[in-house]
């Protein structure tokens, strides 16, 4: 299937390297047709690089979501370069390292308000700056590691992600009434940056490996990615509030 997106003009957050989940969604929908705007936080050069090495150069715009002011300004800065939006991808996250790890009692308050609101929070504070470009109907999608049970190590973070998908059902009741479809996939473990920072994350992809049903491949982010621009086609017009599982079939399987 070709020009799934096509027409459509989308917004990728979460791209840091090649090896970003966000960077191979951004691939796929500029291969679906779809033009393609990025943002960076911190290393905003590395992105402007990487934004380099799609199918078609992707302009780059700077967003830290835990900062009003750039959330303020962020649809103006669109509007640089596509003068609304069909879709926006949340690929954001972020837990400080105590969060992470074995010691889920003695996290304190402060650490645990910033995964929160970078990994959570952040997807209605994006909606809402992102709103006054979509207008009637698009597609909102955002990141998730199936928060429904709790995994080793991933503590805080696991608690965050339960809050982000427990916002994506907000925010597709608040939203549906302008035709707009909140949903999230839950990808499996994947060797990307922000999964060397979990302790122990071997094995998750040993877990994976041996028991997923359709098998897993850590270093493969296209089924992801492939999922993201379904989602933000018009091929799923009446899912919204939902999670997309993109696992293996890993869900599905007990002991």
């Amino acid at each position: 299937m070709t020009g799934l997106l096509e027409g459509k003009r989308v917004l990728i957050t979460g791209v840091i390297t090649e090896a970003s989940i966000a960077f191979h969604a951004a691939r796929i929908a500029q291969e679906q047709g779809a033009e393609v705007v990025l943002t960076g936080f911190g290393r905003l050069r590395l992105v402007e690089r990487i934004a380099q090495r799609l199918p078609k150069p992707a302009p780059v715009i700077e967003l830290d979501v835990t900062n009003q002011e750039h959330l303020d300004g962020l649809a103006d800065k669109i509007r640089e370069h596509v003068p609304a939006l069909d879709g926006v991808l949340h690929s954001i996250g972020y837990a400080p390292p105590s969060c992470l790890g074995e010691n889920y009692m003695d996290v304190p308050w402060e650490d645990v308000s910033v995964a929160v609101h970078t990994s959570a929070y952040s997807m209605k504070a994006l909606a809402k700056a992102v709103l006054p470009l979509m207008g009637q109907g698009g597609s909102i999608v955002g990141m998730d590691f199936d928060a429904r049970v709790a995994w080793s190590s991933y503590n805080w973070m696991g608690f965050a992600k339960a809050a982000l998908e427990n916002c994506t059902k907000y925010l597709a009741r608040e939203l549906g009434k302008q035709g707009i479809r909140v949903n999230l996939v839950a990808a499996g473990p994947l060797e990307t940056m922000a999964a060397r920072s979990i302790p122990g994350f071997s094995d998750f992809n040993n877990l994976w490996t041996e028991r997923a049903p359709l098998g897993w491949d850590t270093s493969d982010r296209t089924p992801a990615a492939k999922a993201i621009c379904a989602l933000l086609s018009d091929w799923f017009p009446a899912t919204t509030g939902s999670m997309v599982m993109v696992d293996g079939g890993m869900h599905a399987v007990g002991d």
